[in-house]
């Protein structure tokens, strides 16, 4: 095996190295005019949702001060939501228990959107951030509920943590997951560009799959109830049950005779788990090549050299044609978004040095360069 895994490096991604590799709707929802909470109520929710970050999602706290002011309350009532959604697998001892309190996030959803949030602080932000969205936008533009409701809906779908049948539905999970969160993101600026969703969803499938690969860990060595990590979308998503798992694809772990058994009593040693990772790894890594690639054809004049996958879906089809930007234009527009980006990239980079081993404790903690980079990023428009 260590001979094998000296060539094992991600390409592109992570500094192009010797190997190469294969792989180079918006639901309307009406809200009202009228001030839904007040100023106080207002101030209280934003100060909750940046603690929230601040505890659990260190790279989303960091990646706030980057996004547009008017784009800020939004984006901390969206990360905040993901954080919620993400923290009641971990924090229930029953699917069952989970999603019934899923289901009270959809309710404070729908309300929030519809003008009349509960008296909960994310629920309050969301709403006031949806007010401020149609009031910038003369109500032409509108958070899309569907997308939110699908986030909760996938989350729900793996409280029990069933196995991904193949890479496919881990780049699925991905695409509900994080992509969904950066499109409404990009719904909040406002933007509504199948150019800008098309490059978030890229990087978002990146993250989601990572994402994955971080919580391998805590899913096969599940801690007690309430054990959280400060990384966020990065830091694994933990379902309701305690009992271990190993959330890596069927078909890669067939294909590099991972044993699931071998995993639990062994961890990073077991036969096959690295050359696993190592793939799982480079499809992450993929995307974000893809995006990289992708933004530099548009700000060249060119197409984005291939079609939008999820470009037919309802939320993405009523976008109409833009009158007054150009794609890169569009491109530079979302660039803020798509900052999520670097966490991502410095963990595959990190997990590289580590020879794929997803049980490293440095990965576990938050990477000190990440701050320099993401500012780094900003300022070169390009991450």
């Amino acid at each position: 095996m260590r001979g094998q895994t000296a060539c094992r490096t991600l390409r592109g991604a992570l500094g192009r190295q010797q190997c190469q590799f294969r792989r180079t709707y918006a639901t309307e929802v009406q809200q009202p005019a009228a001030t839904v909470s007040s100023e106080t109520e207002v101030g209280s929710a934003r100060a909750y949702c940046l603690d929230l970050l601040r505890k659990y999602d260190t790279p989303s706290f960091l990646l706030q001060s980057y996004m547009p002011p008017k784009t800020r309350d939004a984006y901390l009532a969206i990360r905040a939501f993901n954080i919620e959604v993400v923290r009641t697998a971990d924090t229930t001892s029953t699917p069952t228990i989970g999603s019934m309190r899923l289901q009270f996030q959809r309710d404070a959803i729908t309300k929030a959107l519809a003008g009349t949030p509960p008296k909960q602080p994310i629920a309050v932000l969301l709403a006031h951030a949806a007010e401020d969205l149609q009031r910038r936008t003369n109500g032409k533009s509108k958070f899309s509920k569907s997308w939110f409701h699908r986030i909760i809906s996938t989350r729900e779908q793996y409280l029990t943590n069933p196995p991904y049948p193949d890479l496919a539905a881990v780049e699925s999970y991905a695409e509900n997951t994080y992509s969904t969160l950066m499109y409404l993101t990009l719904q909040a600026m406002p933007m509504a560009s199948l150019t800008a969703d098309h490059v978030a969803s890229h990087i978002g499938k990146a993250t989601g799959i990572a994402t994955v690969l971080r919580g391998l860990p805590l899913l096969a060595f599940p801690g007690p109830a309430n054990h959280h990590s400060n990384q966020g979308g990065m830091a694994g998503d933990v379902g309701a049950t305690r009992q271990g798992s190993v959330m890596l694809p069927l078909d890669v772990m067939a294909r590099h005779g991972v044993r699931e058994e071998q995993v639990l009593r062994q961890g990073a040693e077991a036969p096959g788990l690295r050359d696993a990772v190592f793939e799982v790894a480079t499809r992450a890594s993929d995307h974000l090549i893809t995006a990289r690639e992708m933004v530099k054809n548009i700000r060249a004049g060119q197409d984005a050299g291939h079609d939008f996958e999820h470009g037919h879906e309802e939320e993405h089809m009523n976008y109409g044609p833009s009158q007054s930007s150009t794609p890169a234009q569009e491109i530079q527009q979302a660039f803020p978004v798509y900052l999520s980006a670097v966490p991502t990239s410095l963990w595959l980079e990190r997990l590289q040095k580590h020879d794929f081993d997803v049980f490293a404790p440095k990965l576990r903690v938050t990477d000190w360069r990440q701050p320099w980079k993401t500012w780094l990023a900003y300022n070169r428009s390009n991450f």
